[in-house]
C-alpha cells in the first residue's frame, strides 16, 4: 500500500467526510481525491512522468497537500524544501536532487529567477498563487523563467479527474528529505512508499489516531514530523486535518476551540510559548484528547507544567528523517514517563548499543539504533554515507540513549554534542533540565567550549522570563543541583535562542555565534 492509493480508498469509503479544513473552508475526501488526480494528470500532460523528481517550496496550505499527493499519484519522487532557504541552499538541493520540476509560492518567483541559470535540469516551475505576493513580485513574475513557468491553476485545468494512475511499487522512492546535518552539505534521505505508509499507519495504530480525530497541522508540512504525524497519519485513517499556515499562541487556542481539535502536535518551543501565553486556559483546549511532542527533547519541567495547567496528556516521541521519522512514542495504554521518548511503536525495534554494535545492559548509555519498515533506502547519491549509517539493517542514529526496565527509552543527548570535562562525560540536556527548573528561566541551551585545563568547559545560553536574575544566581543554583564538573563555567544571557523553522534550538548556531566574536 502507498499514501496515494490509501487516500483514494478513503475517498471511496468516506466520500463526504472532511479531509481537511483551511481558513474555515472544509474539503471532503472525494473533493481532495479528485483534485489529486487532476493535478497528477496535469503534471503528466505537461511532460512529467513516473520517476521524475519534483521539489516543493510551499508552506502549510492545500497547495502542499494536493501537490504532494498529486506528485506521488503520478509516481514522481517529491522533495519537500524549506521555502525560506537561500539561493545557494536551493540551488544545491535542486541540482543534487536532479529536480525536473518545482512547485513554489508566487512570492518566491524573484528568487527562482535569480538562480534560473543554475537550474539546468529544471524543465517546469509551477507557481502557486497567494494573496501574499507583493506588487513588485507580480510584475517580475511576468518575466518568463526561460519559458518554463506555469501556474498551479493552469496545470490543474489540464488534468482529468478520471486519471488512470500508474501502479507504485513499495520499494520505489516516494520522497527525498534533505537533512540539515551538523557539518557539510545536506544529505538526501530516500524514503520509499512503504517507509512513509508504514510509519503513518503504525503511528496511527499506536496513538489510536482515527476517523473521529481532528488533527491540528501547524508544524511546517515540509518537515517530516508534520508530514507523517499531522498529515499522513490522520488522512490514512479517515481523520480531518486542520491546516494552519503559521504558529501563533492566540490563533492556536482560538482554532482548537472553534474547530474542536482533538490532537495537537508541536515541538517543545511551541509548548513553552503556549504555556507562557497569558490568555491560554483549560477551557481553550478541552476538546484535545492528546498532545504530541517531538523534534527535540522536552524539558521535564516544561512537560509537567503544561500538563498541570491545561489538564491534557503530552505523549513525547522520537524520530529522525531517516526513519520516516517516528521510532518511539509514550504509549497511551501505559503510564507516560516524563523525560522519556516512550517505547518502540508498532513494527519498529529500538536498541541501545556500544561502539561495537553490541546491546548494552538496561540503564547504561549507548547509541540508539533502530530497524523496521520505516528505515530509509539510503542517502541519494551517497553510498559511503549510507554504508556508515545503515549496518546490517540497523539505522545508527547518532543519539545517545538508555533504556529502563520497562522498555522506555531516554535520549541522553546527541553523540556529537556530548561534552568531556576533564575526562568526565557531560550531557548538555542534563544541565539544561536543571536550568529549566529555575523559575526565572524561559529557555536554556548548553554547548562545550575549549578549555586549556579540562579540555572542554560548559557554556550556557539563557533567555530569562524576568531580568532580575544574575549569572551568579544561576551558577549558585547549578552548584546546588549538579556535580561540580557539570556546573557551567559561564552563562550568557540572550534575548532569544536561534531556532530552525520547527522551533528546535540550534546549538551549532550558538557555537558559530562564539566564533564570530
Amino acid at each position: 500500500m502507498d499514501l496515494s492509493s490509501q487516500l483514494h480508498a478513503k475517498a471511496i469509503q468516506h466520500a463526504a467526510k472532511h479531509a481537511y479544513v483551511f481558513e474555515d473552508k472544509a474539503v471532503t475526501y472525494l473533493e481532495l481525491d479528485e483534485a489529486v488526480s487532476k493535478f497528477a494528470s496535469g503534471l503528466e500532460k505537461i511532460g512529467l512522468q513516473k520517476g521524475d523528481h519534483i521539489a516543493m517550496l510551499l508552506g502549510n496550505s492545500p497547495y502542499f497537500v494536493v501537490g504532494l499527493y498529486g506528485s506521488l499519484r503520478l509516481g514522481a519522487t517529491v522533495i519537500p524544501v524549506n521555502p525560506i532557504y537561500t539561493a545557494d541552499e536551493l540551488a544545491y538541493i535542486m541540482n543534487n536532487g536532479d529536480v525536473k520540476a518545482i512547485i513554489a509560492l508566487d512570492i518566491l518567483t524573484p528568487l527562482l529567477q535569480s538562480i534560473d541559470s543554475l537550474l539546468p535540469s529544471v524543465e517546469h516551475i509551477i507557481i502557486c498563487e497567494t494573496s501574499q505576493q507583493s506588487e513588485n513580485a507580480q510584475q517580475e513574475s511576468k518575466v518568463p523563467l526561460s519559458n518554463r513557468i506555469k501556474s498551479f491553476t493552469e496545470v490543474m485545468s489540464l488534468g482529468e479527474e478520471t486519471y488512470d494512475f500508474p501502479t507504485l511499487q513499495e520499494e520505489e522512492t516516494a520522497v527525498i528529505l534533505y537533512t540539515s546535518g551538523t557539518t557539510g552539505k545536506p544529505k538526501g534521505a530516500m524514503l520509499s512508499h512503504q517507509n512513509l505508509y508504514s510509519n503513518a499507519k503504525d503511528i496511527a495504530d499506536f496513538l489510536n489516531i482515527n476517523g473521529q480525530d481532528r488533527v491540528l497541522a501547524v508544524l511546517p508540512m515540509f518537515h517530516v514530523f508534520c508530514l507523517t504525524v499531522a498529515l499522513n497519519a490522520p488522512l490514512m485513517n479517515g481523520g480531518t486535518v486542520i491546516i494552519m499556515p503559521k504558529f501563533s499562541p492566540p490563533a492556536i487556542f482560538q482554532t482548537i476551540r472553534e474547530q474542536k481539535a482533538t490532537i495537537f502536535a508541536g515541538v517543545p518551543t511551541m509548548y513553552n510559548f503556549l504555556l507562557q501565553y497569558p490568555g491560554g486556559d483549560q477551557v481553550d483546549v478541552e476538546t484535545l484528547r492528546l498532545c504530541i511532542s517531538g523534534g527535540a527533547s522536552m524539558p521535564v519541567a516544561l512537560l509537567t507544567a503544561f500538563e498541570q495547567k491545561f489538564d491534557v496528556v503530552i505523549s513525547e516521541g522520537y524520530g529522525l528523517s531517516e526513519a520516516s521519522p517516528v521510532t518511539c512514542f509514550n504509549p497511551l495504554n501505559r503510564p507516560c514517563k516524563p523525560g522519556s521518548i516512550g517505547t518502540s511503536i508498532v513494527n519498529v525495534e529500538n536498541k541501545v548499543v556500544n561502539e561495537f554494535g553490541v546491546e548494552v545492559p538496561v540503564g547504561q548509555v549507548g547509541e540508539l539504533i533502530v530497524r523496521g519498515p520505516n528505515i530509509m533506502k539510503g542517502y541519494y547519491k551517497m553510498p559511503e554515507e549510507t554504508e556508515f549509517t545503515i549496518k546490517d539493517g540497523w539505522l545508527y542514529t547518532g543519539d545517545l540513549a538508555r533504556m529502563d526496565e520497562d522498555g522506555y527509552f531516554y535520549i541522553v543527548d546527541r553523540k556529537k554534542d556530548m561534552i568531556i570535562v576533564g575526562g568526565y562525560n557531560v550531557y548538555p540536556r542534563e544541565v539544561e533540565e536543571v536550568l529549566y527548573n529555575h523559575p526565572s528561566v524561559l529557555e536554556a541551551a548548553v554547548i562545550g567550549v575549549p578549555d586549556v585545563n579540562f579540555g572542554e568547559a560548559i557554556k550556557c545560553f539563557v533567555v530569562l522570563k524576568e531580568p532580575n536574575v544574575t549569572e551568579e544566581d544561576l551558577l549558585t543554583y547549578c552548584h546546588n543541583h549538579l556535580a561540580k564538573y557539570k556546573v557551567p563555567s559561564e552563562i550568557e544571557f540572550l534575548e532569544e535562542l536561534p531556532k530552525n523553522t520547527t522551533g528546535k534550538i540550534l546549538r551549532r548556531a550558538l557555537k558559530q555565534h562564539l566564533l564570530n566574536r
